[in-house]
């Protein structure tokens, strides 16, 4: 499956088949939470939030191209990330673009 951030392929022709998405909602457990807590006395980065918010991007492109395969699409166009808190640690992760086959 091939991956873009554009709305072509270039030199080629695409049909387009309609949106897919897929998306996560991700927490880490209370100790992490609690040491990340302490972390943001001292600055630097968040390791823990930075895994999990990896890990959330890594599920939501994968489901998100599932469903494009699933279309027979052979190419995802347009791929957007967002992200929003649910909660205190924890976020949603949603992974969306426009599912294409090649001609």
């Amino acid at each position: 499956m091939l991956l873009l951030n554009v709305d072509y392929v270039a030199g080629k022709e695409v049909e387009m088949l309609g949106m897919v998405r897929g998306s996560t909602v991700r927490s880490k457990h209370m100790g992490k939470d609690i040491l990340s807590g302490l972390k943001t006395m001292v600055g630097g980065e968040i390791t823990a939030y930075k895994e999990m918010m990896d890990e959330a991007r890594a599920i939501a492109t994968k489901r998100m191209v599932e469903e494009a395969e699933a279309k027979g699409a052979d190419v995802v166009l347009n791929i957007r990330y967002t992200t929003s808190a649910i909660m205190q640690g924890a976020a949603e992760v949603i992974a969306y673009g426009t599912a294409a086959k090649i001609k």
